[in-house]
Order: C-alpha cells, then sequence, then structure tokens
C-alpha cells in the first residue's frame, strides 16, 4: 500500500547529514510494514530486529550500547555483513529495551555511516527517564498516521482523481457534478474504513465496508490492552475512562472536554496525566481552544480543549454509528455527523502538518478550526451537508476582520465574499 511517508525515508536515506531515525505512530498504522519495505526496496539488506520478540539479541545489546558493539553482535547473529549506506538496520518496538535507544546516541556520534531507523508505538508512554537518558538531538524523528483520504484514494486505484481535486482546488473552479458525487462517495466510505492499514486491507480484498467492523473492534481491543500493560492499575483505569467518554463528550452541545462527563468530582488533577498518555500514545489528538493571534501556539488555552481519535473509522466504531446512514448516498439526517465529521477534518489538517485549533465566543459562537500558514491565520468552518449558512464563520470574520476564509462542506468548489468553499474530500489540498 503506497504511503506519503516513504518520500521523507528516501529523503532522510539521501541527507548528508542524516541521524538515525525514529519513528513515532499510534500502534498498527503500518510502521513495520513500511519500513521494511523501504529497507527491501531501497538497501541491499535489512537488518530486522523486533524487541519484543527478539530476546536474545535484546539482552546482548543491553550488555553495552557501544555502537560498533552492536554492529558486531547483529553481524554474528544474522550472519550478513552490514555496510553503511547499503544495509538498513531496523529497531522494531524499540520501548521495551531501553538502552537500545539509548544507543542511538552513540550511532550518531560514533558510526554515523550506519544507516538505522528505530519505531515504537508506545515511546512517549514508556520512556523512564530515570534509567535511561533519551538521545536528545542525536535522533530524527518523524510521525506516521492512519493512511490520509488521498492516500486512501490510490489503495482503491482511484489516483487519477487526486490531480483532477487538486485543479479545482487551486483555481475555485466547479467540479463536474458526476465526479463530485464520486468523490462524496468515496469520501463516505472513507469514514466508515478510516484509515489502519490492515482495515483498508480487508475492504480491498473483500469489497465490503461492513468488513471493516472486526478489525477495528481488534484495534480498540489492543489498545485497552496497551492501556493495561504500560501503565499501573490505578492509571490505566483513568485512560480506559477518559478513553470511554470521547464520544459522550463530543455529543455534547459544548464539545469542550469537561472532566464531570467522566465521573462525578472528576478534576484535571486526576486525569490529566491519562489524557497525557492517550495524547503521547498517539490515539487521539488535542485540540486547543485560542485567541486568533500570532502565533497561535503562544495564545492558545490549555484549560479547553476538545479530544479526538485519531482516527475516524476507530470513532465509527466506538461511537457505534449506524453504517447505513453515513453511506447513504443523501447527506444523513438521523445521527449526528458533525463529531464524525470534525474528526475526519482533524485528522487531515494534522496530517497535512498543520496544528489545527479552535475559536469561541464567549460561548455565543464557535468555529470549527483556526489554522496558521505562514503569517496567515485562516478560519475554518466544517459542514455536514450542503447547507453553508454560520452566524460563528461571518462572527469570526466581522470580529477580526478576515479578508479570507474556508468553509469545508458537501457543496462544490467556489470562491464567494472571501470565503473559499472546499468539498470535503478535498481537505488534503489545504
Amino acid at each position: 500500500m503506497e504511503r506519503e511517508i516513504i518520500n521523507d525515508l528516501i529523503k532522510w536515506k539521501k541527507s548528508d547529514k542524516r541521524k538515525p531515525l525514529i519513528i513515532h505512530g499510534a500502534r498498527q498504522v503500518g510502521k513495520t510494514y513500511i519500513i521494511k519495505e523501504f529497507g527491501k526496496k531501497y538497501y541491499d539488506n535489512l537488518i530486522y530486529v523486533n524487541f519484543q520478540t527478539n530476546k536474545e539479541m535484546s539482552s546482548q545489546i543491553e550488555e553495552t550500547i557501544d555502537a560498533k558493539y552492536i554492529i558486531n553482535k547483529l553481524e554474528l547473529f544474522y550472519g550478513e555483513k552490514i555496510i553503511p549506506g547499503k544495509t538498513l538496520i531496523f529497531f522494531d518496538e524499540i520501548q521495551d529495551n531501553e538502552r537500545a535507544l539509548t544507543s542511538l546516541k552513540y550511532f550518531c556520534e560514533d558510526a554515523n555511516e550506519y544507516h538505522i531507523i528505530a519505531a515504537g508505538s508506545l515511546l512517549g508512554i514508556t520512556m523512564n527517564r530515570d534509567n535511561y537518558s533519551f538521545p536528545v538531538g542525536k535522533v530524527q524523528t518523524l510521525t506516521m498516521y492512519p493512511i490520509s483520504f488521498k492516500e486512501f484514494l490510490i489503495a482503491v486505484g482511484r489516483e487519477n482523481l487526486i490531480d483532477e481535486i487538486k485543479k479545482h482546488f487551486e483555481n475555485d473552479e466547479r467540479m463536474d457534478n458526476d465526479i463530485h458525487e464520486l468523490c462524496l462517495k468515496l469520501y463516505r466510505i472513507y469514514l466508515v474504513i478510516g484509515g489502519m492499514p490492515e482495515v483498508v486491507q480487508t475492504y480491498l480484498d473483500e469489497q465490503k465496508v461492513i468488513s471493516s467492523i472486526d478489525i477495528q473492534a481488534e484495534i480498540l481491543s489492543d489498545y485497552k490492552s496497551d492501556m493495561t500493560k504500560y501503565a499501573d492499575n490505578s492509571l490505566s483505569n483513568r485512560i480506559i475512562s477518559a478513553f470511554d467518554s470521547i464520544p459522550v463528550q463530543l455529543a455534547k452541545d459544548n464539545q469542550k472536554f469537561q472532566y464531570k462527563v467522566i465521573s462525578k468530582g472528576a478534576t484535571s488533577s486526576i486525569f490529566g496525566e491519562a489524557i497525557l498518555w492517550l495524547k503521547n500514545s498517539g490515539i487521539v489528538n488535542q485540540i486547543y481552544k485560542v485567541t486568533p493571534e500570532l502565533p497561535l501556539e503562544m495564545h492558545k488555552d490549555l484549560s479547553s480543549f476538545k479530544l479526538y481519535m485519531s482516527d475516524v473509522g476507530l470513532f465509527v466504531n466506538k461511537a457505534r454509528y449506524p453504517l447505513y446512514q453515513i453511506d447513504l448516498s443523501t447527506p444523513p439526517t438521523m445521527i449526528s455527523m458533525g463529531p464524525l465529521t470534525e474528526h475526519y477534518v482533524a485528522n487531515e489538517l494534522i496530517k497535512k502538518g498543520y496544528e489545527p485549533y479552535y475559536w469561541e465566543s464567549e460561548g455565543k459562537a464557535e468555529l470549527d478550526f483556526v489554522i496558521q500558514k505562514d503569517l496567515n491565520i485562516i478560519p475554518i468552518e466544517v459542514k455536514t451537508s450542503i447547507h453553508t449558512k454560520s452566524r460563528s464563520l461571518d462572527l469570526y470574520m466581522k470580529t477580526y476582520n478576515t479578508e479570507y476564509a474556508i468553509r469545508i462542506s458537501e457543496k462544490n468548489f467556489g470562491f464567494e465574499n472571501n470565503i473559499k468553499s472546499v468539498p470535503l474530500y478535498a481537505v488534503f489540498c489545504i
């Protein structure tokens, strides 16, 4: 399955200033598969070490973390010569071997001619800083996300639509109505399937949207297993409670995360660590309220935020949306599509490299997203259908004298009253 992160990996391989690379990402987003494929395609040989399953090699590295010593042990263990620039060393599930993670510092300082990539699903969770030193400044990091809608189009054999969508986005030119409806249909399928590679592959194999349910349920179950495995009993209970509250939090008129929704008497001091765990694991994205002043990061309200799951398909499964309603050719009217649509847009913006925020005006109006692009602050309104009247966006534009805004909906492309109309399937163009 084609993933855009391959381009980043190729750039890393060619860099004169290359450092050991750490790839973060939630469990089952495809890190192991894509790094192995990269190693097979762009190197003569691949040395793969899984620290969860290969305990013998793991114990060897724990003896000493000198880079040349590790290279020698790897060559002896695997019976292959490790050649700088020709061999890719892949340390998988590196969070299970703290010494191996620290060794990346010495690969950078003493043996930078060797190409080494490390990956782990819970690196931000399992690091015990009392036991080892993280190689700050000695590694490069990348984050891998679930499959984006653009990557989904490639996976389902509709790559030809990507350039067509981009052209209409750039020119604010209406799409042919039949193509527009086809893109919306593919978008609705993506909402249900989501971007977890195993779920997408199952859909490709069986050509049935319903096939996604069981795989998604397994992934959610694996997430909860991690919550109990990598946290003590007290913290794991709080993590699970906070995680389970997400659909309820977003069903409220005020979608701001409220601790009291989890349990009576709950506070940030009790559940703050649990939310940080979910965020660091890559399972959720935290979107803060902001005052729209440059730079946005300096004007966010740390006490006001929303939590979105990092994969829209997993949210559909967890919230138990009726799939037939989402997959309708006409906009569904019987279910709450707002939280689902916002999940999709938030995740697509993050995959594009933006840090999205939201804006609120004294409880009178709320704008779904605000992003910063260079020196511009861009307000973004999200609508679930073709009905696009928005008091909130109008109020924002008048309050801040905004010259340019984006409205995302099922409407076709266009530009009117300084508002760029972007169909839901074209968010990847922003």
